[in-house]
């Protein structure tokens, strides 16, 4: 690493503001959905969200065409983009049957599936203490829903599928690190998300009102920047340092949900959320301290 990269990284109060940041704006994500969404088909609802947002991401088409993608990037994208579609609908439709802190927590548990699908799919060690880590946050999960203990709503199944979906995405895009640059990336997944979503969102189309398209590029505005604010944090901090800083989405989806909602606050759910989070937590340290290990026998040995 550089010396200006290495200072770059070493800055745990911007990383930590920078994530702030990101978790205000995704949890206005969510609140502009539960608000402005209600009436509207899922599948629609994403659709206007990411057709709207490619005019944010229009910067980012000289660098995909200056890519020069092969035809099996360009086909892998394409799937990962069908994947990310299909757990974007079930977002959307989850974010209108269940609460703001219900959505936040279960979310949590992506990282998890991501960890379950390295060690399957990629050939990655699990340790006994990161199996240890995500049976806790499987525990994590029961606690939230509560099965045999109530109603569960489709909504619920729905984050569930979410979550496995943005797992395999993230995993798809694993593929392409050192191949391509991250705004390539970004900018391919908001390209082929709006072309799966639409024979869907046309499918049960209605005619939105300007107030709905409205709501909707907003969600688009904080979604974007959301994103683009979570790049800052993750360059100027380990994500050991910025990792725990995620929690305080759910305090404030929790307490968004009480104030413009009405939802009552759920302990269940904040403490089987901080579960998954503490879990999720620890298999990122785990992580990052085996990267370091390892860069530095690699840099000993070259």
């Amino acid at each position: 690493m550089s010396a200006p990269a290495a200072l770059q990284a070493n800055r745990p109060g911007l990383g930590i503001f920078w994530m702030l940041v990101t978790g205000l704006f995704f949890v206005a994500v969510t609140a502009l959905v539960k608000h402005g969404a209600q009436d509207l088909p899922a599948a629609q609802s994403a659709f206007l969200r990411y057709v709207i947002g490619l005019v944010f991401l229009a910067p980012l088409l000289k660098p995909i065409l200056a890519a020069g993608l092969t035809r099996k990037q360009v086909i892998l994208f394409g799937w990962r983009g069908m994947a990310h579609s299909i757990g974007v609908i079930l977002w959307f439709f989850a974010m209108t049957r269940i609460t703001v802190a219900e959505v936040t927590a279960m979310n949590y548990m992506a990282p998890v599936y991501i960890t379950i699908g390295a060690a399957l799919f990629l050939g990655e060690r699990l340790a006994l203490r990161r199996i240890m880590a995500i049976g806790l946050a499987f525990i994590g999960a029961l606690i939230i829903l509560r099965p045999g203990f109530r109603e569960l709503s489709p909504g619920h199944f729905a984050m569930l599928g979410t979550a496995v979906l943005f797992a395999i995405s993230y995993l798809m895009a694993k593929q392409f690190s050192g191949q391509v640059s991250a705004a390539v990336i970004v900018g391919m997944l908001s390209l082929f998300c709006t072309i799966g979503l639409a024979p869907f969102a046309f499918a049960v189309w209605q005619t939105p009102t300007l107030a709905e398209i409205g709501w909707m590029a907003l969600v688009a505005l904080f979604a974007t920047s959301g994103h683009y604010t979570m790049t800052l944090a993750f360059a100027a901090a380990p994500v050991t340092v910025t990792q725990p800083v995620t929690y305080l989405q759910l305090i404030w989806a929790t307490l968004l949900g009480l104030w413009a909602f009405g939802e009552p606050v759920d302990g269940w759910v904040l403490l089987g959320g901080s579960i998954i989070l503490a879990s999720v937590t620890f298999i990122t340290i785990r992580e990052a301290m085996l990267k370091r290990r390892h860069a530095a026998v690699g840099g000993f040995e070259s």
